[in-house]
């Protein structure tokens, strides 16, 4: 992401919610307005014009045969600057509602730089254009600060492309499959809204308490030593995990999950470096815990098929680099995907929750957080679990819901609480029937 669309959605919280009207749904990318006869009428004057008068332009109002209206403005920065076409949205023109553009100059040349474009009205998801020679564009999609796709040869010079109509500049892309990645079909995720509403109803009965869980008889019990909580009984973090997974299955089954069938291992994971500090430091307890959960209610609500590790572990992931930023300063890094008793680095967890949202509609998933401890000798330890709830709004907006240790808290808070660690995800199918 440019500079320039950084300073336009720095106000905006990532990834757990994109402000959205009410009123603003977004249409498939092939029924977005064609505006190649506003960017014909602004060539010269805009595009192509001295770079000392282009910034000074003042902004103005265009608009479509449709009645859709686009403000043009420009954005300066240090070394380049930007020519905005930003579609309205609830009554403001705030650069990346579905359609707009962003096109970046530089300011010692006027040559240019990049051309950002919108696909939806979610400033984390654009289409990027670079130029590569004379003939030749580069073309990028991203998402949430990771690339679906990079540097794809686009058959059109970038100046070309200024002038085209976005639907053929879509058609000439080779990788238009990935183009589902900007067409979420909101009736899919009902069920995980509703699921999410009826959690919420039940979180102001709860407390937080450490090694705390609900047991098979709906006492409340210590994980460790599996004793009644006399004072203040509450949930730790493995424990609300339970809870959730207990309030899909008890209206199914007539009963919680036993506390022992959790703590077991389940599949591969260890070595004999690990094997003598099971006991220990019980270095595998979070994957262990999360993995027998999702056994269980995968087992029981879809079928024993399902209820193997292979259909229960997210190990894939649709992108291989990623964008940091950090200090003001950004940089293209590679992302490592699925590591083998690891999971995801939380670093790209954003994307990977938008990116799973898409392909997985009806899932959430819980997380086991790992990352080496000491003491010595060091190792990798799983101690914290959390759930998430990736999912679109009525309006498409996008949104990751968090639950953990007995609270719904924020996402970005909880991606920032564990830089460099990661987590290893399993899915969770949704139900509309939830009493824990």
């Amino acid at each position: 992401m440019s500079r320039g669309t950084v300073k336009i959605a720095a106000f905006l919280v990532l990834c757990c919610s994109c402000p959205r009207a009410v009123f603003a749904l977004d249409l498939p990318l092939r029924e977005i307005s064609d505006d190649s006869s506003v960017r014909k009428k602004l060539f010269d004057e805009w595009f192509i014009d001295a770079p000392p008068r282009v910034p000074a332009k003042s902004a103005r109002r265009e608009t479509l045969p449709g009645g859709e209206r686009i403000e043009v403005r420009t954005e300066r920065m240090e070394d380049e600057f930007s020519i905005v076409l930003a579609r309205e949205f609830g009554g403001a023109f705030p650069g990346w509602a579905q359609g707009s553009w962003v096109i970046s100059r530089s300011v010692e040349d006027g040559s240019l730089l990049r051309i950002q474009i919108f696909p939806r009205s979610d400033p984390y998801t654009y289409i990027q254009f670079h130029p590569l020679d004379s003939e030749r564009s580069r073309m990028d999609m991203v998402v949430y600060n990771a690339y679906l796709a990079q540097s794809v040869n686009m058959p059109a010079p970038i100046e070309r492309l200024l002038t085209l109509p976005l639907q053929d500049i879509l058609e000439s892309a080779n990788n238009k499959t990935l183009f589902r990645y900007f067409e979420p079909y909101t009736g899919d995720y009902a069920d995980t809204r509703t699921l999410i509403s009826r959690i919420r109803r039940f979180l102001p009965d709860l407390s937080f308490a450490d090694d705390g869980a609900i047991n098979e008889d709906g006492d409340y019990v210590f994980i460790n030593t599996l004793e009644k909580q006399a004072e203040n009984p509450g949930l730790n973090c493995s424990g609300f995990a339970k809870w959730l997974v207990d309030g899909l299955l008890r209206p199914l089954t007539g009963r919680r999950l036993p506390i022992n069938i959790l703590k077991q291992a389940y599949g591969q994971r260890g070595s004999s470096f690990t094997a003598p500090f099971e006991t220990l430091r019980d270095p595998f307890f979070g994957l262990d815990w999360v993995r027998n959960l999702a056994s269980a209610v995968n087992g029981t609500l879809k079928s024993p098929a399902f209820a193997v590790l292979e259909e229960l572990e997210v190990n894939r992931c649709p992108f291989s680099q990623i964008i940091l930023r950090k200090d003001r300063t950004t940089r293209t890094e590679p992302y490592g995907g699925f590591l083998p008793e690891a999971g995801f680095d939380i670093n790209g967890l954003a994307a990977l929750m938008y990116t799973l949202a898409i392909d997985e509609p009806g899932m959430f998933y819980l997380g086991a957080v790992n990352t080496e401890l000491a003491p010595k000798p060091r190792m990798r330890q799983y101690f914290h679990v959390a759930a998430f709830f990736p999912y679109f709004d009525e309006n498409g907006a996008f949104h990751v819901v968090l639950f953990e240790s007995a609270a719904e808290t924020s996402f970005n808070r909880f991606a920032a609480r564990y830089p460099g660690h990661y987590i290893n995800l399993v899915r969770i199918p949704v139900e509309k029937t939830f009493e824990p």
